[in-house]
């Protein structure tokens, strides 16, 4: 056998999610997708905190691709993210995968009406430490100007859940696609609503102002037992990125094997919020620079790429 005629698989890491949440899913469907269809990738899936940690993971080269919330890696760029300004620019986005909508539930029973009412030192399961949840929570209740007169407490969706139902937690906040899971249990378990947070951040503060990347988004009703009414919230848009370190012909590649008839199925099989997912929305709530093999891939699409995502750093 000649050395020559032997095929080495080059093994990249890929950071998942919290338990309970949507990133598992994602990042498990498309490591399974590349292991049947490349001849030369694997991407081995990564325990982790969700948005921010993959983040950090990317940037330093622990993890090689991650899924992050387009507002994470645009604050992440600018260093906004955290109080020590830091910047993260090795992170690059490669596609648009689903929208990441703000739920914030409470028991009908609760006598909870709108987000003031959490001020009276309330307990709201905010998101694990370090997620994208956790920090879209801060962002949010900090510009409502309400962080300091909650109490946060950082549970995943699924812990978070259950002390919702067990009384532990006054509400629960969801940063993810829907029907989530955690939610879908609540629901199940006892009556819920879900707080139509947009009007109260579009009227009483800077935050759509401050933070460009949300958008409205309406959950539409039934989504979940017994929620009858649209909820008008915002959301993020959940990004797969890289770092910018890795060949752009294999980047490519992965968005080949990734958007193909065959490949969205096997996502949307996997989590039906992966529906939001095809060609055209392909590039949705990007802000930032696309990676040099996303670049080419888009644009072999046809699609036109904006200044901010065309950059080269």
């Amino acid at each position: 056998l000649l050395w020559s005629s032997i095929v080495f698989s080059k093994e990249y890491f890929i950071g998942g999610g919290p338990d309970g949440g949507t990133f598992i899913y994602f990042s498990n469907g498309i490591s399974e997708i590349v292991e049947e269809k490349s001849n030369n990738l694997s991407l081995v899936v990564q325990e982790s905190g969700g948005s921010v940690d993959n983040l950090k993971n990317v940037n330093t080269n622990k993890f090689d691709i991650g899924i992050t919330y387009s507002g994470d890696l645009y604050l992440g760029r600018e260093g906004r993210l955290d109080r020590k300004g830091r910047q993260y620019r090795n992170v690059h986005a490669l596609a648009y995968l689903y929208g990441a909508p703000a739920q914030l539930v409470v028991l009908k029973s609760s006598g909870i009406h709108n987000v003031s009412d959490l001020s009276f030192g309330k307990k709201v399961a905010v998101g694990g430490i370090g997620t994208g949840a956790s920090t879209a929570a801060e962002r949010f209740f900090k510009s409502m100007g309400i962080w300091n007169k909650i109490q946060p407490q950082y549970l995943g969706y699924k812990a978070g859940s259950e002390a919702l139902i067990d009384g532990q937690v006054d509400a629960l906040w969801v940063f993810s696609g829907f029907p989530n899971p955690a939610v879908m249990n609540a629901a199940s378990k006892d009556k819920i609503k879900i707080l139509s947070v947009y009007n109260e951040a579009a009227e009483k503060s800077d935050f759509l102002k401050d933070y460009p990347f949300y958008s409205k988004v309406i959950i539409p009703a039934n989504t979940y037992q017994g929620v009858l009414e649209d909820i008008v919230t915002f959301q993020d848009s959940t990004l797969l990125t890289a770092n910018k370190r890795i060949p752009s012909t294999d980047t490519e590649e992965i968005l080949n094997h990734i958007y193909t008839e065959d490949g969205l199925a096997y996502l949307v099989n996997k989590k039906s919020t992966a529906k939001a997912m095809s060609i055209d929305s392909g590039l949705t709530g990007i802000v930032t620079p696309l990676h040099k093999g996303a670049k080419n891939f888009w644009r072999s699409q046809g699609k036109k790429l904006t200044p901010e995502q065309s950059q080269s750093f």
